[in-house]
């Protein structure tokens, strides 16, 4: 049996987690799927998975064979997709990473639309706020926020999201609604802090002549999640500077309310990247068309 086979099926039994169902996948026989494995495990000299009686799970050198060989795989697919004719749907793994909130209240209630017009796709999604190391990680493509200072990445410019200044009707009832900026010395917001530096992100705002300003907020918690940022606010912990994207509802309920809508932050540059050294294969570039649409739909100003 060649090495990509075995690879095939290997994948297919850390996919499903069973050798019996991997086996009914690839309409195979149990023997054979357990043969090939067993080949692999003999050839590298360690143990990729872990096996009792009810499961099957990956070793530490499992997880880094699977994405190793997923990247392989889908190589393949990649060389002989261009020597097939135009009708062939796209197919094979993408691994994309999104921020937790734009993931959870953009992206995903969008995805069955996706695998309707792509069904042989498989989207391993990554929500979460840090700036993960694309090529090392083996990351298809982001999203991010914010201009690109890494020249090793490709952005594609989706457009810009329009930021406000925000806090929970019961912290406004309690504080008072600030009117000027010289009102903020006596309210306190929820910081936001960098993964990176560790340091807390400093209030932004644009003054008369557009030229962006900065100032330090008071604060009693700082986060450095999307989510917990969203929720420390709506518990009435301090203001907020967010996407307008996403809070609709919590506006026009008045959970939230703007304050300061002269003194708003820039406009948020948002991107789809890739490295340098990553082709866009036709299932990555299918899943790029059609994330940038869904982001410049949902009030996503170009």
């Amino acid at each position: 049996m060649d090495q990509f086979k075995a690879m095939q099926i290997f994948k297919a039994v850390a996919d499903c987690k069973s050798f019996t169902q991997a086996a009914e996948q690839l309409d195979l026989p149990k023997p054979s799927v357990s043969n090939a494995v067993q080949a692999i495990e003999q050839r590298l000299g360690v143990r990729l998975l872990q096996r009792t009686t009810r499961k099957v799970s990956l070793t530490v050198e499992g997880r880094i064979y699977l994405d190793r060989c997923s990247d392989l795989l889908n190589d393949l697919e990649d060389v002989n997709a261009l020597f097939l004719g135009d009708g062939r749907q796209p197919s094979g793994s993408i691994r994309v990473e999104l921020p937790e909130r734009l993931a959870h209240q953009v992206v995903i209630p969008a995805l069955p639309d996706f695998f309707r017009q792509f069904p042989d796709i498989q989207v391993r999604l990554g929500s979460n706020d840090r700036y993960a190391d694309l090529v090392g990680e083996g990351i298809d493509c982001a999203v991010r926020g914010g201009n690109l200072r890494d020249s090793s990445l490709i952005a594609k410019r989706i457009g810009e999201m329009e930021q406000i200044n925000c806090g929970a009707r019961s912290y406004l009832e309690r504080h008072g609604r600030p009117q000027t900026l010289a009102d903020l010395a006596r309210h306190q917001a929820v910081n936001f802090f960098s993964s990176q530096t560790g340091r807390d992100l400093d209030w932004e705002y644009q003054d008369a002549d557009g030229q962006r300003r900065t100032l330090s907020m008071r604060s009693a918690v700082s986060v450095n999640g999307t989510e917990a940022y969203l929720e420390s606010c709506r518990a009435g912990l301090g203001l907020i500077q967010n996407p307008r994207l996403g809070l609709g509802d919590l506006l026009a309920t008045g959970e939230l309310e703007e304050v300061l809508p002269q003194w708003r932050p820039a406009p948020l540059p948002l991107s789809i990247i890739y490295a340098h050294n990553r082709h866009l294969s036709p299932r990555v570039r299918v899943f790029v068309d059609w994330l940038a649409d869904v982001l410049t739909q949902q009030s996503v100003s170009k």
